[in-house]
C-alpha cells in the first residue's frame, strides 16, 4: 500500500523520534494511556462512555431547540495540536442536532484577496446568526501558533494579532454571542501513535498534511507558541478551557459538559449533565506545557 508522503511519518518514528516516545508506543496496548502524568491510567470503557454520551446528546438537542426559540448565538472555537481530537469532538457535538442550525467552519489558507484584508475579516462572515451553533475547526488562532511555528506571518503581524484579539472577542461577547474556546492538548507519544494509525488507514489518510509531517519535528516550537498564546489571550470575558485529550472519550464528554453547563437553556437536566472531570478539563494551568517536550 502506498503511504502518504512516501511514509514520512513511519520514517520519523523509526529514525528521528525520541527513544522514550518510540519505546512508549511500542510497549503500549490499545487502551493504554502513553503520558505518564495523565491522571487516568487507561481509556474510559466504551460502555460507560456510550451511556454518558447518550445522555449528553439529548441535552444538546435541548440546547439547539432553546437557541432556535431564543435566537441565541453560540460560537465554539476548537484549537489544539494536530491529531488532538478536534474533528471527532466536533462530530459528537453535531451528530444528533439539526444541521440547518449547526455549522462547522474549517477555513483553508487565505486567498490572495483575503491576505490583503484585516486579519479577522474572513472569520466575521462565519459567525453565528440567531438560533445557530457554529463550531470553528481551527480559527483566528492560527496566527498565534501555526503561522508562528512555520513562519507564515511576521513577528510584527503576530504582535498586531495579539494587540487586537482580546478586544475582538470582547466585542463578540458584548454583542451577545456565547463564545467558547477549547484548547485540546495531546501528548507527544499519543500524537505520533495517532499519526501512524492514520498513515496506515486508507479512510483516514486524507487527514494528514505536509504541516503534520513537518510539525512532528517542531514539538518544542509548538509548545512555546501555545504557551504564549494561552497566556496572552486567556481573559475573563473569553477564557480558554484546556482539555487533555489523550483519552478521546473523556475529552469529548468534557467539552460537551463544559458547554452545556455554562448556558442556561430550557429543560436542562442537571443529572444528565453530570460533573466535568476537573483532572483533564480546566484553565491554562492544567496545560502540561514543556513538561512533555
Amino acid at each position: 500500500m502506498q503511504l502518504p508522503f512516501d511514509g514520512a511519518i513511519s520514517t520519523y518514528f523509526n529514525n528521528d523520534a525520541p527513544d522514550a516516545i518510540r519505546d512508549a508506543i511500542r510497549r503500549a496496548d490499545k487502551d493504554d494511556i502513553l503520558e505518564a502524568d495523565y491522571p487516568h491510567p487507561e481509556r474510559m470503557k466504551r460502555k460507560h462512555y456510550a451511556r454518558e454520551m447518550a445522555a449528553l446528546q439529548i441535552e444538546l438537542v435541548k440546547l439547539q431547540a432553546w437557541a432556535k426559540e431564543a435566537g441565541a448565538r453560540v460560537a465554539i472555537v476548537f484549537e489544539g495540536r494536530d491529531a488532538a481530537g478536534k474533528g471527532g469532538t466536533i462530530k459528537r457535538f453535531r451528530e444528533n442536532i439539526n444541521p440547518r442550525g449547526a455549522r462547522v467552519v474549517a477555513l483553508s489558507k487565505p486567498s490572495d484577496t483575503e491576505a490583503t484584508q484585516w486579519y479577522f475579516q474572513r472569520y466575521i462572515d462565519h459567525l453565528p446568526a440567531g438560533g445557530e451553533i457554529v463550531c470553528f475547526d481551527r480559527s483566528w488562532y492560527n496566527r498565534g501558533v501555526v503561522e508562528k511555528v512555520f513562519g507564515f506571518c511576521s513577528d510584527k503581524q503576530r504582535a498586531h494579532f495579539f494587540a487586537q484579539v482580546t478586544d475582538f472577542e470582547k466585542m463578540l461577547v458584548e454583542e451577545g454571542i456565547h463564545l467558547f474556546k477549547f484548547w485540546l492538548n495531546v501528548g507527544r507519544a499519543e500524537q505520533l501513535r495517532r499519526f501512524l494509525a492514520r498513515e496506515k488507514d486508507p479512510l483516514k489518510q486524507w487527514k494528514l498534511s505536509w504541516i503534520d509531517v513537518e510539525g512532528l519535528k517542531k514539538w518544542q516550537e509548538y509548545t512555546d507558541a501555545i504557551s504564549e498564546t494561552l497566556s496572552r489571550t486567556h481573559t475573563d470575558h473569553a477564557p480558554w478551557t484546556v482539555i487533555r485529550s489523550d483519552d478521546k472519550r473523556r475529552a469529548r464528554l468534557a467539552a460537551i459538559r463544559h458547554t452545556l453547563g455554562r448556558i442556561d437553556y430550557a429543560r436542562r437536566n442537571e443529572n444528565a449533565l453530570g460533573a466535568v472531570d476537573g483532572l483533564i478539563c480546566g484553565g491554562p494551568d492544567i496545560w502540561p506545557g514543556s513538561a512533555n517536550a
